[in-house]
C-alpha cells in the first residue's frame, strides 16, 4: 500500500516560523513567557539589543497568549534551528550575588497579594516571596515594601494601589528596574538612587492613584568611598 501524493513525507522536524510543539496558535505558559524574557536578557548583556528594544520587547514577551507572540520577538536571536523555547527549560540563577536580588519560580501562585493599611500600616521586609501581582491600599497609613532580600516569583511584578492621605514606602536592590504608572492628584511618585536596571533583574511595574498620598521609591545608600 503506498502513500497517498496528497500527504507531505515527514520530516521529523517542526514546521518553522510557527513555534514549537503543535503549533503558532498553541497557548504560552508562565514558563515559556519566562524563559523566552531570560533569552531577551542574555541578548541585551551581550550587546545585541539595545535598551529600548530590551524593554519593548520584555513588555511583549510578558503579555504574550500564544506562541505566535513570543516567535517575532525571538527570531532574529536565535539560530533557525533551535527551538524557540526549550524542551527542558533552562533554571533562573536564584541570586544574583552582585546585585541581591532573586528570582525563583518554583511554588509561584496568580493570588494576589493584599496589603491594607487604614489609618495603621502594613510591612513586607526580610525574607519574603513576591508575587506577580499585589495590590496595596493606604488611607491614612503607610504600606512599606522591602525588596531587599525578598525573593520574586517572577521577572516582572506589578502592584496596584490606591494611597488617600497615606502612602507607601519602597527599597528596591541594586539593578532592579521600577517603571511608575501611577497618577497623582496633589500628590505623586518620587523614586531616587535607581542606577541602570541590570540585564535578567525584576521589573516592578507601580500602578494607581495617589490622592493627597505618596509613593516613595529608593535604591540602596551608595557608598562613599575614601571616607
Amino acid at each position: 500500500m503506498t502513500a497517498s501524493n496528497n500527504l507531505p513525507e515527514p520530516t521529523g522536524r517542526e514546521p518553522q516560523h510557527v513555534g514549537p510543539i503543535a503549533g503558532g496558535n498553541l497557548r504560552a505558559s508562565d514558563s515559556d513567557r519566562e524563559q523566552v524574557a531570560t533569552l531577551l536578557g542574555t541578548a541585551f548583556s551581550e550587546g545585541r539589543l539595545t535598551h529600548d528594544e530590551y524593554e519593548e520587547r520584555l513588555e511583549q514577551a510578558m503579555t504574550a497568549r500564544t506562541f505566535d507572540d513570543l516567535v517575532p520577538i525571538t527570531t532574529d536571536l536565535v539560530p533557525i534551528t533551535t527551538d524557540l523555547v526549550p524542551t527542558t527549560p533552562s533554571p533562573l540563577p536564584q541570586q544574583q550575588p552582585d546585585h541581591g536580588f532573586s528570582i525563583d519560580r518554583s511554588g509561584s501562585t496568580d493570588e494576589r497579594d493584599t496589603m491594607i493599611a487604614i489609618f495603621g500600616g502594613s510591612t513586607r521586609k526580610g525574607k519574603w516571596r513576591v508575587r506577580r501581582s499585589s495590590t496595596a491600599i493606604a488611607v491614612f497609613g503607610g504600606v512599606e515594601l522591602d525588596f531587599r532580600e525578598a525573593t520574586f516569583e517572577s521577572p516582572v511584578v506589578e502592584i496596584l494601589g490606591l494611597w488617600c492621605f497615606g502612602g507607601m514606602d519602597v527599597l528596591v536592590p541594586d539593578g532592579v528596574e521600577v517603571r511608575d504608572q501611577t497618577a497623582g492628584v496633589f500628590g505623586g511618585t518620587d523614586i531616587s538612587r535607581l542606577g541602570d536596571p541590570v540585564p535578567g533583574a525584576p521589573v516592578i511595574v507601580l500602578k494607581g492613584l495617589s490622592l493627597f498620598g505618596g509613593v516613595s521609591v529608593k535604591g540602596p545608600k551608595k557608598s562613599k568611598k575614601g571616607q
